[in-house]
């Protein structure tokens, strides 16, 4: 971002804290939508009608695909079209949730200005086809950063909107508690502004609600100060685990970042990984991750842990036991900077690597990994590790992972590409589902549609209310992707 652009921002500041601050914004973006109108761009290109997400699995044909570089865009492409609506951004949802066939797909990635900032309440309005590096770019000059995110910066903020999503932050939950308000555009071109006093019904809905309501144009945000922080490492035994992380990482006010690693084939020692504010000495100086990083080591040593005889001791030598004996400080802002390249295959033509997530109440938390554990190694899922978070209860979003305390257990794993393996790890997903249901828990929507319908409906029972909000606000069911057409069918 140039400086003279960082200057109109900060003079801007006072919008977001101002009483009145939604006319102010509204005019904001009216200003710079008057100027970016006309730049929505239809792709001449017809390949790229055939809209593939992160997983290279399935590919969907839409009948257009439109670039808008401003919130008029987005609403004059709803008026001037009548069909059904998709939308995407950096398209890391791994099911086709971004797509919909012969549908106008809006391509989010032209909408990535900021509109505000507010240095002295720590706030920030930003157009969501902008990525979490972006905002990092732009506040970290300030001592700022970003106060919920991924684990990575490549997401775009309106898709983490749509799935709500969380990250490693202690006690802090889903992205929804760090939200101010945010900007919805209808199926009619409206703009809506929402908050949780102006339409909060929309609000809650919305965040979580995978673009099934309207275009999420603009969010607001609370951010937090950038602090070095340093990774302390350790061994801990499953089942002291959920004691040990209330006792040392959720009571100490010092935790910012935790996650725990669960490794193969045994899945039975979390290795758990915290980081702390601190004010020792940095160990690596740069306050962001580089961006386009060379990660051909990366990549090798992945392929190496997941397909050569050995691996797991390559695993253990290389990576866990450097963690655990060697302490690293960081600002915050450069470990939120990771790059989902380092994950990235070189190709996925033979296989690919997948996500799945499970979220369970604490008190199920062995139990559920015990059953976990069983189902992967009885079909000899290519696990490459799984990770686990906290998060408190979100009573906020409607259709909320964690209407209660939970532990969310994330799996990386490796399979061969194609429809038959694909349909091979729907089998045993579904058995993964199920378990957390009976645990109390559900799973996350981002990744394959392996899910039922059925255990849908079981595990987001605010479903119906969600439809009927839908039915009531797009009743013509403008909005759609491959994961609403199977989860509420009209």
């Amino acid at each position: 971002m140039d400086a003279d652009t960082r200057r109109t921002l900060e003079r801007s500041h006072a919008s977001c804290a101002d009483p009145d601050r939604r006319k102010v914004l509204q005019a904001l973006a009216a200003s710079a939508a008057l100027a970016a109108a006309g730049c929505a761009r239809e792709s001449p290109d017809h390949d790229e009608r055939r809209l593939h997400d992160i997983s290279g699995i399935d590919e969907t044909n839409v009948a257009r695909v439109l670039k808008p570089a401003s919130v008029a865009a987005v609403a004059a492409a709803l008026r001037a079209s009548r069909g059904v609506v998709s939308i995407g951004g950096a398209r890391c949802s791994m099911g086709g949730q971004i797509a919909c066939e012969n549908s106008l797909h809006l391509d989010m990635r032209g909408l990535n200005r900021p509109v505000a900032l507010d240095l002295a309440r720590r706030r920030v309005r930003v157009q969501t086809g902008m990525r979490w590096r972006d905002l990092q770019e732009l506040i970290d000059p300030h001592g700022l950063a970003v106060s919920i995110m991924q684990s990575y910066s490549s997401f775009s903020i309106g898709g983490s909107l749509s799935v709500n999503c969380h990250g490693r932050y202690v006690g802090k939950g889903s992205l929804i508690h760090s939200l101010r308000a945010l900007q919805l555009v209808d199926a009619d071109g409206q703009v809506h502004e929402l908050d949780r006093e102006h339409r909060p019904d929309l609000f809650r809905a919305a965040v979580g609600g995978y673009g099934g309501l309207g275009v999420i144009t603009e969010a607001e945000f609370d951010l937090a100060a950038n602090h070095r922080i340093a990774r302390r490492a350790e061994r801990v035994a499953l089942d002291d685990y959920p004691a040990w992380f209330a006792q040392r990482v959720l009571a100490d006010p010092a935790s910012v970042l935790h996650n725990a690693d669960l490794l193969p084939p045994r899945f039975d020692a979390p290795v758990a990984v915290t980081w702390t504010r601190c004010e020792e000495p940095l160990t690596l100086s740069e306050p962001l991750v580089p961006r386009d990083g060379d990660y051909r080591h990366d990549r090798k040593m992945i392929w190496s842990v997941s397909e050569l005889p050995g691996g797991s001791w390559l695993r253990k030598r290389y990576s866990v036991e450097e963690m655990l004996r060697e302490r690293e400080v960081v600002w915050r802002n450069h470990e939120a900077s990771l790059d989902i390249a380092s994950l990235e295959p070189r190709t996925r033509r033979y296989s690919t690597y997948l996500l799945q997530e499970y979220f369970v109440p604490v008190p199920a938390f062995a139990a559920f990994a015990r059953a976990m554990t069983r189902v992967l190694r009885d079909n000899e899922v290519h696990a490459l590790n799984v990770s686990i978070r906290h998060a408190p209860a979100d009573r906020q979003s409607l259709l909320s992972w964690s209407p209660t305390q939970v532990f969310s257990f994330v799996l990386y794993h490796k399979q061969r590409s194609g429809e038959r393996e694909d349909a091979v790890a729907g089998q045993w997903t579904r058995r993964l589902i199920d378990i957390a249901l009976d645990h109390g828990g559900r799973h996350y929507l981002p990744y394959r549609l392996h899910g039922t319908r059925e255990q849908f409906l079981r595990g987001y029972r605010a479903a119906p209310e969600f439809a009927a909000l839908k039915q009531a606000f797009d009743p013509r069911g403008r909005f759609r992707n491959r994961m609403w057409d199977k989860y509420l069918p009209a």
